[in-house]
């Protein structure tokens, strides 16, 4: 039996969050736990250890970028693959969130298909 590997899902729209969770959990090697907010992936991250990071940007509390700041300077985050999907096109917004260390940035609406391609490559599935 293989060992599954986590990923965090934070999104504020239960629909998308429910889109996305749908799309990763077609991959049968993952587990996936959800936030609603950046603030309640900041409760979430302490006690897991999640190998890859999806983000929304506009949220209410913490944003998607205060979230991305925070978990890479946090040492036990600083390297997990982390992904930006989010309504935000425009070129700057994709050159912020990839300076604060997003790995990829998809906007959305997203092909669920290339989505779980990103997944399987940054998780090496």
């Amino acid at each position: 039996m293989s060992i599954r590997r986590k990923v965090l899902i934070v999104e504020d729209s239960g629909a998308t969050r429910e889109l996305l969770r749908a799309a990763v959990e077609s991959l049968i090697e993952v587990e996936v736990h959800t936030a609603e907010s950046g603030f309640e992936a900041l409760k979430v991250l302490p006690r897991h250890r999640f190998e890859l990071i999806i983000t929304d940007i506009n949220m209410p509390d913490i944003n998607g970028l205060e979230l991305i700041n925070f978990v890479k300077k946090n040492p036990h985050y600083k390297d997990t693959p982390l992904f930006v999907v989010t309504t935000e096109g425009r070129e700057q917004d994709r050159d912020r969130g990839l300076q604060l260390g997003a790995d990829e940035y998809v906007v959305k609406p997203f092909v669920p298909e290339r989505l779980c391609d990103l997944v399987r490559r940054y998780l090496k599935l």
